[in-house]
């Protein structure tokens, strides 16, 4: 698969993953948030959180768990501090649910990425990519096509799936790891 594109629009982007406790966010709270900058430097968090966890999020999230948790208060300003002030993009694989549960974490008002999330799947769409080729278990080798072992990430980890997006990034738009 050869890809031709041109350069990104801005480099002050941050790559990002959570996991959440539901696909219901008048239920749900995030679990865990990977964030990439970059240029590499990454921040994992797992913060506290006792409601309700849906059945597949018991299974097959909260045993990956293991980091000490920290509040929501707490995690922001983590955050805050790691991002900066440079108002960076978020991209994301599916921002669809990261994007809505960030937003319940952070108010309108102190969100420290640009309003505007960048979702990864849309513009594989938009390159005539099947956006679930993005998937481990994806029968179409695009992870081999494109010349990245997804093997050395664990999925549905929040950080291993910023990094893996980082990477795959790296490829698409042929650039050199910094």
């Amino acid at each position: 698969m050869e890809f031709n594109f041109k350069k990104p629009y801005s480099d002050n982007i941050i790559f990002f993953d959570t996991e959440f406790s539901t696909l219901d966010p008048y239920k749900g709270e995030i679990l865990s948030i990977g964030l990439v900058k970059f240029n590499g430097e990454e921040l994992y968090l797992e913060l506290e959180y006792d409601g309700y966890i849906e059945e597949w999020v018991k299974k097959n999230i909260i045993p990956t768990l293991k980091e000490p948790k920290v509040s929501r208060d707490e995690a922001k300003k983590i955050i805050v501090k790691f991002i900066g002030k440079e108002k960076p993009y978020s991209v994301a694989y599916v921002n669809k649910f990261d994007a809505v549960y960030w937003r319940k974490l952070f108010n309108s008002g102190d969100d420290p990425f640009f309003w505007l999330p960048i979702d990864f799947a849309s513009m594989l769409f938009g390159l005539g990519i099947d956006p679930e080729a993005y998937y481990f278990g994806d029968k179409k080798n695009f992870y081999k096509e494109i010349g990245v072992d997804h093997t050395k990430y664990k999925e549905h980890n929040a950080l291993d799936d910023a990094k893996l997006l980082r990477e795959v990034w790296l490829k698409f738009f042929k650039i050199k790891e910094r």
